[in-house]
């Protein structure tokens, strides 16, 4: 019998089915506030725009929040606490949480091409790291909410009130999970405000908790700039306040909450260090490395962004890394083979170019990929510095961006002190093949989270936050119960 044979031709073009996140969701060209179960325009009538990073375009029009909205939520938060939330028994708030979280699984391909389109973070980040995470802090701290006597033996737990929360822009649906799940579980509302160049998926949230019939002005939602943070922290009728962003306005947060009655929980700015020693796993390492900086843009506050290598392996892990970033795929968001998306806006990548111009002029060797960038949208390609020294300004700084900073150290010792010379505290990394050489390095780093022979991996059961800069107060775990109740 004769054989057919088949002939490949190899570099030919191939067409492949669309990915489902390849087609983006219908946007509303215009996004109210969200204030006691309801959409309202502005007092004002003010919106801004929200811009898509990848192109540069307008994705939507977003309410702008002034003190007058963030009194008039507040009000309501406070009315709901005092009237239902506060006295509603507590299986009963936890049948909510456990709704919104399965509402939220249901909608996820929808939110994380939204997360995609408005932050610029690439889709399978979204869909598979963020969404998921999103759901499960609202499973986890569901089931809390009616054990919280077990969460804290011996004591009688209460709500605190009205809790204020302002969130970030490189996480906005996580952030607003870790914040809103706990503040609910324990019995308190909230008014939050999410960061302005990303606010599109909280409102989509706040299409999810109208279809979960959570009672009016539990959760309120009010966007805006810088000085709608300001009014939502400095009104009196907020119990607590939760913030997470840079360590400059969490210092005037602090300032301004200082003498009140008001509790604070922040979550600050970071600038981790990705410990290597000789005897680690070194390809295992490098994809570490590339997940803790260049596949989240280095858009995180934990992300690894100084490298600290053992000086017998340098030249090695060096020339891995640099033919490892040449793979590295830079483009449209939405793609499911794209590993880094766009800088979240113009300012942020302004910011990103200048520190990077710095670390030149100091002294210090930059290595780009040589990857083409789209001709719109904000972008920048992963790199590298090496010969980097503890003073210069890419080795301080937080840069969030996709930009690495190379040192060396030759013993363990000097590997801890050049990692905790830094003013942040929020996470580390450890890679070594050696349990005991693990141990005995965390307990020497002044960080908050350490990762061993992985990094940026979350859990809702597992407490986040820092020390020194990086923040005080835990979110996540029972520790982030901890924060919303007295």
């Amino acid at each position: 019998m004769e054989r057919k044979k088949h002939h490949l031709k190899f570099g030919s073009a191939f067409d492949y089915a669309p990915a489902p996140e390849t087609t983006p969701v219908a946007l509303k060209k215009q996004y109210e506030l969200f204030i006691h179960g309801e959409f309202v325009a502005p007092a004002s009538g003010s919106y801004f725009n929200s811009i898509n990073p990848a192109n540069g375009k307008r994705l939507a029009r977003i309410a702008k929040a002034d003190h007058a909205d963030v009194d008039r939520a507040v009000k309501s938060a406070r009315q709901a606490f005092g009237n239902v939330w506060g006295p509603m028994d507590a299986a009963e708030r936890g049948k909510y949480l456990f709704r919104i979280a399965r509402i939220i699984q249901e909608k996820s391909r929808e939110l994380a091409i939204l997360e995609s389109m408005d932050g610029g973070k690439p889709i399978k980040e979204s869909r598979d790291v963020d969404l998921p995470l999103v759901a499960a802090h609202f499973f986890y701290y569901a089931g809390w909410a009616d054990k919280l006597k077990y969460a804290f033996p011996g004591k009688a737990p209460e709500p605190l009130g009205v809790a204020g929360q302002v969130i970030p822009w490189n996480f906005p649906l996580l952030m607003a999970a870790w914040k809103i799940a706990p503040a609910l579980a324990c019995g308190n509302t909230v008014v939050i405000k999410p960061a302005e160049t990303t606010s599109i998926t909280a409102m989509h949230l706040a299409e999810i908790f109208q279809e979960a019939g959570l009672p009016p002005g539990v959760v309120n939602i009010v966007p805006g700039a810088g000085d709608t943070g300001a009014a939502l922290v400095e009104h009196e009728g907020v119990d607590k306040i939760a913030f997470t962003g840079s360590t400059a306005v969490g210092k005037r947060i602090a300032r301004s909450v200082a003498g009140t009655s008001k509790r604070l929980t922040l979550e600050l700015g970071g600038k981790a260090a990705n410990i290597v020693f000789d005897d680690c796993a070194i390809d295992q390492a490098v994809e570490g490395v590339i997940n803790g900086i260049y596949f989240n843009q280095g858009h995180v506050c934990c992300a690894g962004s100084r490298l600290l290598i053992q000086e017998s392996i340098h030249d090695d892990f060096v020339a891995r890394l640099t033919r490892r970033i040449e793979t590295l795929r830079v483009g449209d968001p939405l793609d499911k083979n794209t590993d880094i998306g766009a800088i979240n806006s113009k300012a942020q990548l302004k910011r990103i170019q200048e520190l990077v111009k710095t670390g030149e002029e100091e002294g210090a060797e930059l290595h780009s990929s040589s990857c083409p960038l789209p001709d719109e949208g904000f972008w920048h390609r992963p790199s590298f510095f090496t010969g980097v020294t503890s003073s210069h300004r890419v080795a301080r700084e937080e840069i969030f961006g996709p930009v690495l900073s190379i040192m060396t150290f030759r013993t363990p010792a000097e590997a801890v002190t050049l990692a905790n010379d830094t003013c942040y505290g929020l996470s580390a990394g450890i890679w070594t093949d050696k349990g005991s050489k693990i141990f005995s390095i965390a307990d020497q780093l002044k960080a908050g989270v350490i990762w061993a022979n992985t990094f940026n991996k979350f859990d809702p059961t597992s407490p986040f936050g820092g020390y020194k800069e990086s923040g005080f107060g835990r979110e996540g775990g029972l520790q982030g119960l901890a924060a919303y109740v007295k």
